[in-house]
């Protein structure tokens, strides 16, 4: 078993330290991680610059790049030998609802997409390291696990763990997606030049949070597994299209 290790919080985070040490036994791991935090990058390729790989004292590779560099270089022959499957985290902060929009952790994992076997994106709900060890623990119980999964190719598992102990963890639910309400408006700021700038606001609260949901699931302590797809076509809409598009004719 060979394992592709990522993030979006960069080389250096705590977390993808955890997500390593946790799997580092189980399997051949290799990091590609990007050389600074790149939190929001989504699915976004650098194509404007060269890469520029650089194998750090822990073994683990530094790219000047994106969360989907990372995992594209490692699986289109930047390694010397096929990958298996990969592991995208464990980030510090949520990746719940329309978060995996722009998620790096969750995009890592989606450029795994070409290979056999599920990814998997881990987060968890805080900033803070204090409960890594608890993150740590479901990832690898996770991914050990995955062989018994009966999943199409090109499926990710987003993986939203509590910022608790482990003791208090509560167990584990199959969740959809929620939905958050609009972000606030970005914040004007202006620098002592006078040139004008704007910072984004954080994302919104929970719009859509209720029972079924990963937002409800973490909330309530449990840990929130929910199956994404890269196949973002609305079937539903085929039939108010259909006519619309005749009534053009």
């Amino acid at each position: 078993m060979r394992i592709l290790i990522s993030n979006d919080d960069g080389v250096a985070a705590p977390g993808l330290a955890a997500l390593h040490a946790a799997l580092v036994d189980y399997a051949d791991c290799t990091v590609i991680a990007p050389d600074q935090d790149r939190s929001g990058a989504s699915s976004s390729l650098t194509l404007d610059r060269p890469l520029h790989p650089q194998t750090l004292a822990n073994g683990f590779i530094s790219l000047n790049g994106t969360p989907t560099d990372c995992v594209h270089l490692g699986l289109n022959g930047l390694l010397p030998y096929p990958t298996d499957l990969v592991v995208s985290g464990i980030n510090l902060g949520a990746n719940l609802g329309d978060d995996v929009l722009y998620s790096g952790t969750v995009a890592a994992a989606l450029e795994g997409r070409f290979l056999a076997r599920p990814a998997f994106a881990f987060s968890l709900l805080s900033r803070s390291p204090e409960n890594l060890p608890t993150a740590a623990y479901f990832a690898r119980k996770l991914v050990e696990a995955h062989e018994r999964l009966d999943l199409p190719p090109r499926t990710v598992l987003n993986v939203n763990i509590p910022n608790l102990p482990l003791e208090h963890i509560r167990g584990i639910q199959l969740t959809r997606l929620g939905h958050r309400a609009r972000a606030a408006a970005p914040v004007k700021v202006v620098n002592p030049r006078g040139k004008e700038g704007y910072w984004i606001s954080a994302a919104g609260d929970a719009e859509d949070g209720g029972e079924g949901t990963d937002f409800h699931a973490v909330m309530q302590g449990y840990v929130s597994i929910t199956p994404l797809q890269l196949d973002r076509t609305f079937q539903d809409g085929f039939s108010s299209l259909q006519p619309w598009l005749e009534g053009l004719l």
